[in-house]
């Protein structure tokens, strides 16, 4: 288990550094919502774990939320319930007591994701959830000709499909989720057909890779970037994804039921 921010974030990211904007740009996104609330099935009660600002915590739902950063827990709108102080490594939670569980865009910040995902199968009798990325897609995005050392940081931290399926255990599915071109979570994939959107860097920090490389790489690709944002280079090669209405890149939700 990874040693704890001062802030109490317990993965590789500091969100006392870089979490401030989190809620403003990473705002969940109802077409990707429905996914996870098809995958959650009937529960009625689920544990959110690496819950953060609250994203995709259906107000239909009595969600039991787990976030070890304070800087995330403060940004948790009034109209969702506190936040546990815990690790997903150590849920303070006894046996099967909860329909369901939950994480979103967390488990690749664990510091033991195998242990963490053994302890969303220990509390919940029913279904755990991952909305995840899958690190053998993650570099077939356009923005590996930009910033190959960001792709590459998220391909590094985002478990292995299979290795999370054996954590799992039971029954595991694993479905692709096609984001659309408004998305509004705010992840790298999500600007696929609005580039300028990365040159916003506070677009970027809500990234937690972006804080994986050094500044004068983040300059480097921003100036990159805008060149051929200015030139219609970007678009001469990319510019049809402006218009197109998904796009299937590496978004995917594990579902893993008991056997």
């Amino acid at each position: 288990m990874s040693e704890r921010g001062a802030d109490g974030s317990a993965g590789d990211a500091d969100y006392g550094t870089i979490g401030g904007g989190y809620a403003t740009y990473r705002q969940p996104d109802a077409r990707i919502e429905q996914a996870i609330t098809a995958a959650l099935g009937g529960a009625r009660t689920v544990v959110n774990v690496g819950a953060g600002a609250g994203s995709y915590e259906s107000a239909t739902l009595e969600v039991t939320a787990v976030e070890p950063s304070a800087s995330m827990r403060a940004q948790r709108p009034a109209h969702l319930s506190a936040a546990v102080d815990a690790v997903a490594e150590k849920l303070p939670f006894g046996d099967d007591v909860f329909d369901a569980a939950m994480t979103t865009f967390s488990v690749h910040q664990w510091g033991d994701f195998k242990a963490g995902l053994r302890e969303m199968r220990r509390v919940a009798r029913g279904p755990v959830v991952v909305l995840t990325c899958d690190p053998d897609l993650v570099r077939d995005f356009w923005l590996y000709e930009y910033a190959p050392e960001v792709l590459d940081t998220e391909a590094r931290r985002y478990p292995v499909i299979a290795d999370m399926a054996e954590a799992l255990g039971g029954h595991t599915t694993v479905t692709r989720v096609p984001i659309p071109v408004d998305c509004t979570d705010g992840f790298n994939e999500a600007y696929y057909g609005r580039p300028e959107m990365l040159l916003d860097p506070a677009a970027r920090q809500a990234c937690s890779a972006w804080s994986f490389v050094d500044e004068q790489s983040r300059e480097r690709f921003a100036a990159d970037l805008r060149g051929d944002l200015d030139s219609g280079a970007w678009d001469a090669r990319f510019g049809a994804l402006r218009q197109q209405p998904f796009y299937e890149g590496s978004l995917v939700v594990i579902r893993s039921v008991p056997a």
